[in-house]
């Protein structure tokens, strides 16, 4: 599906076309399952109000033989929405419309569906607001409101590439625009913005717009695993692309997550946002084992037991997604195919970790011309306590030693593979998936075959139990975090006034920093030495680090800096941290209108004015459109609209892109 560009003819503008979502009368399949959801989201409603209904009616009457009937037609509604939410989960495990069409030997992924929405008309409330506040005709502006409407219809079918998701960001950065200047807080404007949950269908409809930009902000991270899941992971650069959309994907998630944090729909809440964050997080780190491993594994002693601890890194981090799947508050709602993935590629990726391992001790074995340290130093690391009490160079030098270690390594690795396999019968969705069940078989055979090389007799007789692999990834998956976002807005808000950034340099004095850390993020110092380098440096209680080195800690919890931390040499190591200032005003601000509890009148300060200036300010050359936000004029107009603008594509030459968020906002603009 593509972008629609139409002509001048067609559209009002300079630019002589702007650009909108993809056709949705397109018969895609991503569009198909997208009119199906939206069809399942009404005959929910449905059902909802029909229940509802009978419910009062079951509460009002007294009468036994309207109760009986009124029973009766709840165990039909009930039923219809169980069948309906099946049908819902359905379409949340059709994965394999959103994989690449040539691929045919990668693991299937997990894209997020968009959040479905009504029309919303803002001519009628946006006209009467602004003759009733700006004192100005409405009518003059239905071509600009327009043009948002517009915006805000194109952003329901967004195009799965980069532009979509520039869609998607400047429908946002419009919205922070759109609601300072007409969602007063002490009033409703009578906008109701419906969006419905991914997972349940269930509606929600408020006034307030913050359901608005959170509802966009889902389906921006949404849309970025849909990218993600579209790469082709037969190259190196689509791989790239794939590990950076879900990593994207994941840090958007982490900003609507700390940013709006008492959204009513469930798909939005902080435990959901959170398992997401973290599927996201494994799928972005199962294509970094892809990547490495595409040229090809090398059947070789250190080659082997590295993918093998890449292996057993994926395995942890889908894990940690399936333990977070079974926690109270997501595993009611949760796919069942999601967790049922999970357990898959859990049971896979360790299996693969113990056959790798099993390979390097079957096949090579100590030779005089080795390098017997690096070797027993490789093997030390894998394990966090050795079989039996046996050193890891004992087991090297000892040919049956290598060898019963091996074997009970593939048989660990053969009883995953059939874990997954059984895991994977059990939904008939994931059996569906004809790429998924060769892969599981493949392995499968292959620690088979493997281990009948060295099958004998007197296994039974001396069984040893492998110990689990240790984890470890040579890059691991992190959220790519929009630019624009200053850090946890619990912190970082305009409550607080902060002082500009302070650059110090940290060293240790007898292996201690002087001082300690607490928080999730970003970390504040805790618990200062008034003696130590630090304090004498410049360092307070109280401050808050933001950067060590080049690095963006904002959104760091305390673990995570002591890793940056650890990599202080003699030099010692930089960081900027800043201090939380006092909010209580010293004095009154100076103002020509400043009453200080009074009422207002002017003070004895005169201004001198220009009466030519005024006249010419006056003077309204040409109307700024109403979408046009964000960028200075040279010539302002003295509407009380005169409003800044953020869409200046008319000012540029054509062949240069414009920009997908505002220059002059940042705070709202996602880009990365």
């Amino acid at each position: 599906m593509t972008d629609t560009i139409l002509p001048k003819e067609n559209r009002a503008g300079e630019n002589g076309y702007f650009t909108k979502g993809c056709n949705p009368l397109a018969q895609t399949g991503r569009s198909k399952l997208q009119n199906k959801r939206a069809h399942l989201n009404q005959q929910i409603i449905k059902e909802m109000r029909m229940r509802a209904g009978a419910e009062n009616l079951l509460r009002a009457t007294s009468n036994n033989k309207v109760r009986e009937m009124v029973v009766l037609e709840l165990s039909y509604v009930n039923s219809n929405l169980q069948l309906l939410m099946e049908e819902l989960e359905g379409l949340n495990s059709s994965v394999e419309v959103y994989q690449n069409v040539r691929e045919t030997s990668s693991m299937p992924l997990i894209p997020l569906g968009l959040k479905e929405t009504k029309e919303v008309d803002f001519s009628v409330p946006f006209k009467d607001f602004i003759l009733e506040h700006y004192s100005e005709d409405g009518s003059s502006y239905e071509e600009q409101i327009a043009d948002l409407m517009d915006l805000r219809k194109a952003c329901r079918t967004p195009s799965r590439n980069d532009t979509g998701v520039e869609l998607l960001a400047s429908y946002f950065s419009q919205l922070s625009f759109v609601e300072n200047r007409f969602f007063p807080p002490s009033r409703q404007m009578g906008i109701f913005f419906t969006w419905y949950d991914s997972f349940t269908g269930v509606p929600v409809c408020q006034q307030n717009i913050s359901l608005e930009k959170a509802s966009v902000l889902f389906n921006m991270g949404a849309l970025y695993t849909q990218i993600g899941t579209r790469c082709d992971r037969q190259t190196k650069k689509s791989l790239e692309d794939a590990i950076d959309s879900f990593q994207k994907g994941a840090g958007v998630l982490n900003y609507l997550k700390e940013t709006f944090t008492h959204t009513p729909s469930y798909d939005m809440s902080p435990a959901m946002l959170s398992m997401l964050i973290k599927m996201m997080l494994a799928q972005a780190q199962e294509c970094l084992f892809e990547k490495i491993a595409l040229p090809g594994i090398k059947n070789e002693y250190f080659s082997l037991f590295r993918m093998a601890q890449e292996a057993a890194k994926v395995g942890e981090a889908y894990d940690l997604v399936y333990q977070s799947m079974i926690q109270t508050p997501v595993k009611d709602n949760v796919p069942f195919f999601w967790s049922t993935m999970a357990q898959v590629k859990i049971n896979h990726y360790r299996s693969l970790a113990h056959y790798f391992v099993a390979t390097a001790l079957l096949d090579h074995q100590l030779n005089p011309s080795d390098d017997e340290d690096h070797q027993e130093k490789a093997m030390s690391q894998l394990y966090d306590s050795m079989p039996e009490g046996h050193s890891p160079l004992d087991i090297l030098k000892s040919k049956d030693e290598r060898t019963r270690l091996g074997k009970a390594h593939l048989r660990k690795a053969i009883t995953g593979h059939e874990e997954a396999l059984r895991i994977n019968s059990l939904c008939r969705h994931l059996k569906k998936l004809d790429i998924l069940n060769e892969i599981l078989q493949v392995s499968h055979k292959r620690s088979m075959a493997k281990y009948s090389q060295h099958d004998n007799e007197d296994d039974f007789a001396d069984y040893l139990e492998a110990p689990d692999i240790i984890s470890k990834a040579e890059q691991r998956a992190e959220m790519i975090l929009p630019t624009a976002a200053k850090g946890p807005l619990s912190v970082f808000s305009a409550k607080q006034r902060w002082t500009a950034p302070r650059t110090l340099r940290l060293h240790k004095e007898d292996g201690v920093l002087g001082f300690t850390m607490k928080g999730d993020s970003p970390v504040q110092v805790h618990s200062l030495d008034p003696l130590s380098l630090a304090a004498v440096d410049g360092l307070k209680e109280g401050d808050y680090i933001v950067a060590i080195n080049d690095t963006d800690c904002k959104w760091m919890g305390v673990s995570e800096v002591m890793k940056l931390l650890k990599n202080m040499d003699d030099e010692g190591i930089d960081i900027k941290v800043v201090s939380m200032m006092d909010n209580s005003p010293s004095m009154p601000n100076k103002s020509a209108t400043y009453c200080g509890g009074l009422p207002k009148t002017y003070s004895m300060i005169c201004l001198a004015v220009d009466a030519d200036k005024i006249t010419k300010a006056r003077k309204v050359s040409k109307k700024m459109s109403f979408l046009s936000w964000g960028n200075k004029n040279k010539q302002k107009s003295a509407s009380t609209l005169s409003l800044h603008t953020s869409d200046y594509c008319d000012t540029l030459p054509r062949n240069r892109q414009c920009p997908t968020f505002p220059s002059s906002y940042d705070d709202a603009a996602l880009h990365y």
